[in-house]
């Protein structure tokens, strides 16, 4: 039989028991009050862990690289200093140019060791400012593919484009850089990295479309929208935290983007040259002036742990009170020394207002090339200034006009080069009224391109009468008249039929380099400066 043991607890046994008891109960309470005692403090620090901000600077049609009307407004070392001042604050700080910006500009024009600069002078300053990503606006298909292709290598930049390629004998192909011998294509969309402690925290995906209204042989526009929608799926595959677009397109089509793609809280666009903040459902179209009047800086506040994001957008003006980048401004002076150099042997000052424009001058293509404008009708009478209006009429094509944008306040010599960026004479030519209805048909028919024709002293009878009159009367097929004309026209570029050799033209006046309508910019700034 196995003995039997029975313990007995002593008192003192139940007494180390309570005060385990006690001791337990104290360090739990302890580390309790240690845990969730603090209930402030805590959640602060997660949240403050857990928010990541970055931000971006938008440009957009941008031909210009220094500081126009005078130094008030503009000017790419400007930016520069904007964007580094930001930078030094937040290292997650990107610079983004969204189209336009190769052509057209006067810089463009200038021959150096006998070849067109045609954006060279551009690529080199954006390179300065440490631009992150472009994409392409209208403009840059202005440029001969053998130009684009040398603007894409020079690039320290990354492009990005969905929806414009490269029309090949086998088809539609993207475009592409080439460094050091290696061949890069342009991707659909791109992706920035948010850094937090040198890892990324997050994925910014960004996708870019164009306006097809520049249409080149070797340049296909696929359908902006449908490769939008494209785009943004093939960043939600690749798990993109926020997706953006950098568009170059028109109000109305980047609304019709923002409807279709609700997920895309931003587009960075172009193309209008006004600035604009117009918001469509839950997503915002933000659009700086042209020529870096203004930038749009975007600041991103990313919550991490709940996914969620706040986005701030700042309309930023660039002015006279804005410093300059050293490093960028160097790059600028340079390029600048050229231009005025060229400039000079035309003109002795270029900086001298000549005129003070209280309404706005309008310079932009669209309007040029479709209606009879303010600057155009400056133009003209310019012309007729060179022949001591001499003539019966004048006429000259709006794509003569490269400025794309809006002259305000003091109009200088240099702004009026910037115009008419390619100089050229004018012709005083006799020709026969029945030619003359011709020119003027072609013209009108070919409204909305280069060949849409600016006049003096010759208009339609009325919008329901296509009967052109001169001074009132109509025009007699048998009666010759005297014409104000640029060069460019008599050499049938744009209207074919118009060259010396027509029966209808009687007779041509060349004028001489050293006469003032030797150059039709030299003949406009005499009329602004001594007739306004």
């Amino acid at each position: 039989m196995k003995p039997n043991y029975t313990f007995l607890a002593s008192p003192s046994f139940f007494l180390f028991r309570k005060r385990r008891r006690a001791q337990f109960f104290f360090l739990f309470s302890f580390l309790f009050f240690l845990v969730y005692g603090c209930k402030t403090p805590a959640p602060t620090v997660k949240k403050k862990d857990a928010t990541i901000v970055f931000k971006i600077v938008q440009m957009n049609d941008v031909y210009e690289i220094a500081p126009l009307s005078g130094g008030k407004y503009g000017g790419l070392a400007r930016v520069a200093h904007v964007v580094d001042s930001i930078k030094a604050k937040n290292s997650n700080t990107f610079l983004v140019m969204a189209g336009d910006f190769l052509n057209p500009s006067l810089l463009g024009t200038v021959k150096v060791e006998g070849e067109r600069l045609r954006g060279k002078h551009m690529i080199d300053v954006m390179n300065a400012m440490e631009v992150d990503l472009a994409t392409f606006g209208n403009h840059e298909f202005d440029l001969t593919p053998a130009e684009l292709q040398k603007r894409l290598n020079e690039s320290e930049f990354a492009w990005t484009s969905a929806n414009v390629f490269q029309q090949t004998d086998v088809g539609p192909t993207s475009f592409y850089t080439i460094k050091n011998g290696d061949s890069t294509r342009i991707s659909d969309t791109y992706t920035f990295q948010i850094k937090k402690a040198d890892t990324t925290a997050l994925n910014v995906g960004l996708f870019s479309v164009t306006i097809d209204s520049n249409p080149q042989e070797y340049v296909y526009y696929s359908d902006y929208l449908i490769e939008a929608n494209t785009a943004v799926l093939t960043l939600e595959a690749q798990r993109a935290d926020i997706i953006l677009g950098l568009t170059h397109l028109t109000l109305a089509q980047d609304t019709e983007v923002a409807k279709t793609l609700p997920q895309v809280p931003l587009l960075m666009g172009g193309h209008e040259h006004n600035n604009m903040f117009v918001t469509v459902n839950n997503t915002a179209i933000a659009k700086a002036d042209a020529n870096a009047k203004t930038v749009y800086v975007h600041t991103v506040t990313y919550d991490l742990e709940h996914k969620k994001f706040e986005i701030a957008s700042e309309l930023v003006s660039i002015t006279d009170k804005t410093p300059s980048s050293p490093k960028v401004k160097a790059v600028v002076d340079t390029w600048n020394s050229i231009l005025d150099e060229k400039i000079k042997e035309v003109i002795e000052n270029p900086s001298e207002i000549i005129y003070t424009a209280k309404t706005p001058l309008d310079g932009t293509d669209t309007a040029n090339r479709s209606t009879q404008t303010n600057l155009g009708n400056l133009i003209t009478q310019g012309m007729a200034y060179a022949y001591k209006d001499e003539v019966d009429m004048v006429f000259v094509n709006g794509g003569s006009f490269r400025l794309d944008d809006m002259l305000d306040g003091a109009i200088t010599s240099l702004d009026i080069f910037r115009v008419l960026p390619f100089g050229g004479s004018i012709y005083k030519i006799q020709l026969k009224g029945s030619l003359l209805k011709e020119v003027l048909d072609y013209g009108e028919a070919h409204a909305g391109t280069g060949a849409y024709l600016h006049r003096m002293f010759v208009d339609k009878k009325s919008t329901n009468d296509s009967t052109w009159l001169f001074k009132g009367s109509p025009i007699n097929d048998d009666k010759i008249y005297t014409a104000a004309v640029s060069d460019f026209l008599l050499k049938g570029f744009d209207i074919p039929f118009l060259t010396p050799e027509n029966e209808g033209v009687i007779e041509v006046y060349r004028p001489s380099e050293s006469e003032m309508a030797g150059d039709i910019r030299k003949a406009v700034i005499n009329y602004l400066k001594h007739e306004h």
